[in-house]
């Protein structure tokens, strides 16, 4: 094999098929990677545009069906309970639908995970293998040359690049954006308790109308 540049595509071309095969993974899972970054960015924007808007009295947004969750509860009224139990009652609810939509939404982060901790593990298969090469290629052609040794180090070399260009996204991709999960997880806690006092509040407003008439 010849290397007669030192481009990605170049790299792959000149590469062998066990060497094709963990860089072809890699490329994939690169672009994986990005697909899932973009999603999570995408998702945390959305759900923070939709808690501010509803913690102003605005449009809900992907927060419906959490609202939909509290105005059900707020629904019944069971005997003997207080209004701070009530309160409690939606807040816990609203909560339980909030965790599961989160969840929901950030299905993409354990991959990134993955691929974060994988990826160089598979780059360095690629770089073991490409080192495996060059000492074949010393000991087919009994020379020590540069000539001989310099493609396998390069298919070597090569691989390596191709591990850390999918592992380091995907490892500053899961901790930004699971950074950025959390911060609106606190935004929509803050609109569940909004919510929930807003909920007893109208009821013990309609309580007391009534007692007055």
């Amino acid at each position: 094999m010849e290397y007669t540049s030192l481009s990605p595509l170049a790299m792959f071309v000149n590469a062998g098929p066990v060497a094709k095969a963990v860089m072809l993974t890699l490329i994939l899972a690169s672009i994986y990677t990005w697909v899932l970054i973009a999603l999570g960015a995408y998702s945390v924007l959305k759900i923070g545009k939709a808690a501010r808007s509803a913690r102003a009295g605005g449009d809900v947004g992907v927060l419906a069906p959490v609202t939909a969750a509290g105005n059900s509860a707020a629904a019944y009224d069971l005997p003997g309970e207080s209004i701070g139990e009530k309160r409690e009652r939606i807040a816990e609810l609203m909560s339980r639908t909030a965790r599961e939509f989160l969840t929901q939404e950030e299905g993409g982060l354990p991959n990134l995970a993955v691929i974060s901790s994988v990826a160089p593990f598979i780059g360095l298969f690629g770089t073991v293998w490409g080192i495996m090469t060059s000492f074949a290629g010393i000991a087919q052609s009994q020379d020590t040359s540069l000539a001989v040794v310099a493609p396998g180090i390069a298919e070597a070399l090569a691989a390596t690049a191709y591990g850390l260009a999918a592992a380091i996204p995907a490892s500053v991709g899961y901790n930004r954006i699971g950074a950025a999960f959390a911060r609106v997880g606190q935004q929509v806690s803050h609109f569940i308790e909004d919510a929930a006092l807003a909920h007893v509040s109208g009821r013990s407003a309609t309580s007391q109308k009534k007692e007055a008439a």
